[in-house]
């Protein structure tokens, strides 16, 4: 384990953290990040994702710690409840929770059909608020609870062909603030992190060409694209004692893209 997960590890050990939208991309990245920092996990993603999963917790199994692979969709209430319960029966309780799952469509205001909206906005926004509300008695109970909501740079800022995207960023950045109000006396802590332009395989929309990702880099501060690890450490921040006395923020993690 690395110095600087060692020096976090005391504040993270035997902790145990729900990860929705684990098997790919940055979600994945949490999701090794908080294993090497000692967290065993409860791994959420949909089933037709299952493969991906499985190999995302078995890289963290390899780490040492306790997995469990729960297939949910979280935009659907019932699934999200037996999802946390299962959660729950094999791992004992939930100390973090990383609302990561989210999808882009790309569309114009214009061309944008309302089955589009209603499944960008179910899922990146009605998701973190119904993951949300089935793990706050657990974390009410025992007094204490770490929650990262995973936003987007875009739900500060937009981008063409990614209103309801934006919309649904912006809402979770909301969500949060309200959140970290109502749950602070209650021991939980709630934080919001803005990933800029990232290397993922949603990322690649606004990547895949060289012109396109070089305006990105030079846009950038750091003059590079981000990387999922990027994003992962700040999450393990935010679900570790290590912010205890931070709460109701919202992270751009970005390379200083916000800068330009």
């Amino acid at each position: 384990m690395a110095q600087g997960n060692r020096a976090q590890g005391h504040r993270t050990q035997g902790k145990i953290a729900l990860v929705t939208g684990a098997s790919r991309g940055i979600g994945r990245a949490i999701a090794l990040g908080l294993a090497a920092r000692g967290f065993d996990l409860a791994l959420n993603d949909i089933a037709r994702q299952a493969g991906a999963l499985a190999e995302t917790a078995g890289e963290a199994r390899a780490q040492g710690v306790r997995v469990v692979e729960l297939h949910a969709d979280v935009s659907a209430k019932d699934e999200v409840q037996a999802m946390v319960d299962r959660a729950v029966a094999e791992l004992g309780t939930i100390h973090a929770l990383v609302n990561n799952a989210g999808i882009l469509i790309a569309a114009t205001v214009e061309d944008c059909p309302e089955t589009a909206w209603d499944q960008v906005m179910d899922v990146n926004a009605k998701g973190t608020f119904l993951v949300t509300q089935a793990v706050l008695p657990l974390m009410k109970a025992q007094g204490y609870g770490r929650i990262c909501n995973i936003a987007s740079i875009g739900g500060k800022h937009g981008a063409p062909e990614q209103a309801h995207y934006s919309a649904s960023k912006a809402a979770v950045m909301g969500f949060t603030r309200v959140l970290a109000q109502e749950v602070g006396p209650l021991g939980i802590t709630a934080n919001c992190v803005c990933p800029g332009i990232i290397l993922t395989d949603m990322g690649r929309v606004n990547l895949d060409d060289p012109a396109i990702r070089d305006g990105w880099k030079a846009k950038t501060a750091m003059a590079r694209i981000g990387a999922p690890e990027d994003v992962a450490g700040p999450v393990a921040f935010f679900c570790s004692d290590d912010s205890a006395f931070v709460t109701g923020q919202t992270l751009n993690v970005d390379g200083g893209i916000v800068l330009s």
